[in-house]
């Protein structure tokens, strides 16, 4: 069993990524919106920030408070789209619950959408003409690519329909070229004899949002596993009170597969690194 390594691989794509980009004339940007004072969010906004400093890129986080009402919101959107300094706006999700997400998403300029959540550049990906692909798909296809393993041919199995990894993935897998042209599967919790088809997956991607919820009974053996779950479960026995785990009963399948990605350490790191990939993207595509 090999441990698929998501801090060394972004390790190496971020120093392309610093090298690429110090060579520019201009620094690209990338402006952070968060509302509210969801821990969390302050820490992803964090690390997106740190690693941003890391490559080279000009980064500002504008903060709301909890309270801050949408036109508000929609407004700085607005301002940001027409500002130059920024290539890329990220809207830090979830938003507090007055404010409507999907109004909020389409108010970016498609161009500067680097997470790719507007309906335009979704539509792109599944009309197989891909402009921002959202970070986390993104991260998983490099993540194996880079591992040496081949999705050309292959089934990949996802669980998960959300649209920012299930939907996304399986239209990037699917893409006619050589990171893709896999033959996929779409699982979720109200499949039906969900085993039997988590079993014949060459590649299986799990982002079902429930802890170790995939056993050693659900995976082929000598399959590539990819975890995409982060969810904390007790542990009295650290001092946070609490443990890291993914979707996947890790401990239940290593000695199945072939290689897996682990919690943490995975597809977390990946997915803050394609968010700057696509930044530099944007950069190119405006300038």
């Amino acid at each position: 069993m090999e441990i698929i390594d998501g801090n060394r691989i972004s390790a190496e794509i971020k120093e392309e990524l610093r090298k690429e980009i110090s060579r520019l004339d201009k620094k690209p940007g990338l402006a952070a919106v968060l509302v509210g004072e969801n821990p969390a969010s302050e820490i992803y906004v964090r690390n997106k920030k740190r690693v941003c400093e890391e490559v080279g890129v000009y980064s500002k986080v504008f903060r709301f408070d909890s309270n801050t009402k949408e036109a508000k919101l929609l407004s700085k959107i607005d301002e940001l789209n027409r500002d130059d300094r920024f290539n890329g706006i990220l809207i830090q999700l979830p938003l507090p619950k007055h404010i409507n997400e999907k109004k909020v998403i389409e108010r970016i300029d498609p161009i500067k959408d680097v997470d790719g959540f507007h309906p335009l550049n979704l539509g792109l990906l599944l009309a197989g003409e891909p402009s921002f692909v959202p970070c986390t798909p993104l991260g998983i296809q490099e993540l194996i690519l880079r591992s040496e393993y081949e999705i050309e041919g292959k089934h990949v199995v996802i669980v998960g329909r959300s649209n920012i990894v299930g939907k996304p993935l399986a239209n990037l897998l699917l893409l006619k070229n050589r990171k893709g042209n896999a033959t996929v599967t779409v699982c979720h919790t109200g499949t039906r004899e969900l085993e039997k088809i988590t079993n014949t997956g060459d590649i299986l991607v799990v982002a079902s949002g429930r802890a170790e919820m995939i056993k050693g009974s659900m995976v082929k053996e000598g399959a590539i596993v990819i975890d995409v779950g982060v969810n904390r479960i007790e542990d009295k026995s650290r001092k946070s009170g609490y443990r890291l785990v993914g979707d996947v009963d890790f401990e239940g399948v290593k000695d199945k597969v072939r290689a897996i990605s682990p919690v943490p350490g995975g597809v977390g790191p990946m997915t803050v690194t394609m968010l700057i990939s696509n930044t530099l993207k944007a950069y190119k595509m405006q300038t």
